[in-house]
């Protein structure tokens, strides 16, 4: 089977490439607070319909109605993700970028999409329409929609990267490769978030953010609630969690100002990781003490995403020696190839 051709727009920077994917990374930043306010004040079912908002993409008086204008405001928004990522697409095809570029753009695409639609079933599939007694539909769906949300932030957060001229510029970042275990430590910090984040995400659908109404110790005074249910486990989970991903994170940063090559083009990155996580901890507190205070529970949850934005981005900087050497390579094995054939056709003859 013949080897893959090198990929001749590998080193080539397309600053509109760049420049449109960051301003979609900003915009995905309005478009995480919108939709974690929007459940933070429980208004996700502000409108009955989906995809128009009272059979309208511009319903009457929704700004006058803080439920509606919360919901409406997300919807329109993730419109416009929508079309921004079909713009990424479309951009990377046409000006000929990368051939990961290329993919990472299909995939923006299709996530996009799913995520739109998860959207819809946990409008259409809420209690409210289905006229049931429960709302598991619902918000197993709401779940999956804030998760799908967080892997489409690192898989745009790596699009950014890639099409960076940092990234392209085979001498900028990092000189020589970093040790592996920095990026299996980065993956283990990752795991642990995208974990956290699931978490957090079925305990604020569960309405069980105030389960334990007390903080750092119950309201018996000890560290492990004396009694259980649902809402208590969730949130007690969500705590043990913020403990695990402490530690992921500090184990992460230690490796990282530990080795050479990772201290030199991530040792700044690795302080501003745990300035996040000192704010995340102080944040968690916060709604506790503020009583869920929509604005605090908010940024708790946008925190949460930016934290693990800059988690992977570390990480996934890490990879780019690897990337390096394999672009390199694929010259040097085609030539080989060549040669390997030219002389067996010699041979022939």
């Amino acid at each position: 089977m013949p080897a893959k051709a090198p990929d001749q727009n590998e080193n080539r920077y397309l600053p509109a490439l760049f420049w449109t994917s960051l301003g979609a990374l900003v915009w995905i930043t309005f478009l995480l607070y919108a939709g974690g306010f929007t459940t933070t004040i429980r208004a996700g079912m502000a409108f009955l319909d989906w995809p128009l908002s009272n059979g309208s993409i511009n319903p009457e008086g929704w700004l006058q109605d803080k439920d509606m204008a919360a919901e409406h405001s997300h919807r329109l928004l993730g419109m416009v993700m929508g079309l921004l990522s079909i713009a990424l697409c479309v951009l990377a095809h046409a000006c000929k970028a990368s051939r990961a570029a290329r993919k990472m753009g299909n995939w923006l695409v299709v996530l996009v999409i799913v995520q739109g639609l998860l959207g819809g079933l946990r409008v259409k599939l809420d209690a409210l329409n289905l006229q049931i007694d429960h709302n598991l539909y619902a918000q197993s769906f709401a779940v999956a929609h804030a998760t799908l949300a967080q892997i489409f932030l690192c898989l745009l957060v790596a699009f950014v990267i890639r099409n960076s001229r940092s990234w392209i510029d085979r001498n900028a970042g990092f000189p020589f490769a970093p040790s592996a275990s920095v990026t299996t430590l980065g993956y283990v910090a990752c795991g642990a978030i995208v974990l956290q984040l699931i978490v957090g995400a079925i305990m604020r659908h569960a309405h069980a953010g105030l389960a334990i109404p007390t903080f750092p110790l119950t309201p018996h005074d000890t560290l492990i609630p004396p009694v259980f249910n649902f809402a208590i486990g969730i949130h007690f989970a969500h705590r043990v969690g913020a403990v695990i991903v402490t530690v992921a994170i500090l184990a992460f940063c230690v490796q990282v100002w530990r080795d050479a090559a990772s201290r030199k083009a991530m040792g700044k990155s690795a302080a501003g990781l745990l300035a996040l996580l000192l704010i995340q901890v102080a944040l968690g507190a916060l709604v506790i003490w503020k009583v869920r205070n929509e604005h605090v529970t908010t940024l708790h949850m946008l925190n949460g995403a930016f934290t693990l934005a800059l988690c992977w981005s570390m990480t996934y900087r890490s990879l780019k020696s690897k990337f390096n050497a394999n672009s390199a390579a694929a010259p040097r094995r085609d030539a080989l190839e060549d040669d390997s054939s030219r002389i067996g056709q010699t041979a022939k003859a």
